[in-house]
């Protein structure tokens, strides 16, 4: 039997991902039709034996959520369930406090993914390699190749060509370590839990020396770590390499980290071309009083685009959004309830919930793509201003029930919620 893990952080995450996550928690953002960790639930239930999926994080338990976990049990015909942790426990805290209802019904092994990320996740390929390495390994870590200046942004990975064998291991090194790159998948053995109860005890040894020796009240630091948090990278990956109990499967298949908005509109891209492989019958097709589709174009049944509309390519559009006559949609999401009005024009673009978008009116951002002439690539999680304090070009985003007048155009902006525009915006923020 195999379990999966989801770890969803919480509400204090995400805020890169701005305005979008003011509304929805951002594992539930829709991405080429579907939410974030619709996609890791999808490849985790073609898992042979897979019989739960777990969410962990600290997002109150909501409508949008309960509604999402309902809807993929009946899908995929697998229990998931959330447990909220009380606080912010760390990428392996909460895999320590829930260790009770990870180990019910004894499963074998357990995947742990990142929310945050995206890919053509290869997890039969995984559970196989582990496998062939025999049951002592605590865990597989699944693995790529970056460039050598950004893999500085990620953990980095220095293996035993011949074995796969993790020798070293550093989480966002300041110097050149190692092009490989830890993706946020992992595959453990249950007996991790020891090493994760040894790490969690001297944590608290630690905290209660700490204490001891400065005074309770005066000597405590209070941006000193928890002791209940534990991470899995710099606390258990670090002093793992080189036991012998840590290996690293490599995957040459599309993987994306999701930060930003930016990289949303990356992996919406991606996930689409995936549809082609897995899921034809959810790309839009040309026909007759059909809009004109060029590429790969996702449309909710219940949208309405006029005929005479151009969609694509890689554009997603949502429940009861409505898309105007001789309207343009290039690499896109429009969200549920959006309506764009005839004539106008969306580049590069995130759309919000019930968004107004007037006629004739042009919003276009930059695209955040990886550079096309270095191998290996990745997206590059920018900062909102520059050194001199101005905006960073980036993707155009329109917070939610904003209305945006005719004949204007909104260009590298990002809006947040409930404004009305009254005319051009370029390169700004409007609060």
């Amino acid at each position: 039997m195999i379990k999966t893990i989801i770890l969803i952080g919480g509400p204090m995450k995400g805020t890169r991902f701005r305005p979008l996550s003011l509304e929805l928690p951002k594992p539930l953002f829709p991405v080429a039709g579907y939410p974030i960790i619709y996609h890791h639930i999808e490849a985790c239930s073609k898992v042979p034996h897979m019989k739960e999926v777990i969410l962990i994080g600290f997002y109150q338990p909501n409508d949008a959520l309960n509604k999402f976990i309902s809807n993929v049990q009946q899908e995929f015909k697998i229990q998931v369930r959330y447990l909220q942790e009380y606080t912010a426990l760390g990428t392996a805290g909460g895999l320590y406090h829930f260790r009770d209802q990870i180990l019910a019904g004894k499963p074998d092994s357990f995947f742990v993914m990142n929310s945050d990320v995206c890919g053509d996740f290869p997890l039969k390929e995984m559970l196989s390699f582990t496998v062939q390495k025999g049951g002592g390994s605590h865990c597989t870590v699944l693995g790529t190749e970056a460039t050598r200046q950004q893999s500085l942004n990620y953990g980095c990975i220095v293996e035993n060509k011949n074995t796969h064998e993790v020798l070293h291991y550093v989480e966002k090194p300041e110097t050149y370590i190692s092009t490989t790159i830890n993706c946020g998948v992992y595959l453990f053995s249950p007996d991790i839990f020891c090493t994760l109860e040894k790490i969690f005890k001297k944590n608290q040894e630690d905290n209660y020396n700490y204490q001891a020796g400065n005074g309770w009240c005066s000597g405590c630091d209070p941006n000193m770590q928890m002791k209940e948090t534990i991470r899995l990278e710099q606390d258990i990956f670090v002093p793992m390499a080189g036991s012998g109990k840590l290996y690293v499967y490599h995957t040459d298949r599309f993987w994306s980290q999701i930060k930003t908005s930016g990289a949303a509109i990356y992996a919406n891209r991606h996930y689409l071309a995936l549809y082609q492989n897995w899921h034809k019958e959810r790309l839009a097709k040309n026909g007759e009083l059909k809009p004109q589709i060029i590429g790969d174009v996702y449309i909710h049944p219940t949208a309405d685009v006029h005929p005479t509309a151009v969609l694509g390519p890689n554009v997603s559009v949502g429940k009861h959004a409505v898309i105007g006559e001789g309207a343009r949609v290039r690499e896109s999401i429009v969200l549920e309830g959006a309506v764009l009005q005839d004539h106008c024009c969306v580049l590069y673009s995130v759309i919000g919930w019930n968004v107004t978008i007037g006629m004739w009116t042009r919003v276009e951002g930059t695209p955040n793509d990886p550079n096309p002439n270095k191998p290996f690539a990745k997206v590059d999680v920018k900062d909102t201003f520059s050194p001199d304090g101005k905006l960073n070009p980036s993707i155009t985003v329109i917070g939610s029930n904003v209305q945006v007048p005719s004949e204007v155009i909104l260009l590298n902006a990002m809006v947040l919620p409930d404004k009305s525009l009254a005319g051009s915006c370029k390169n700004q923020i409007i609060l």
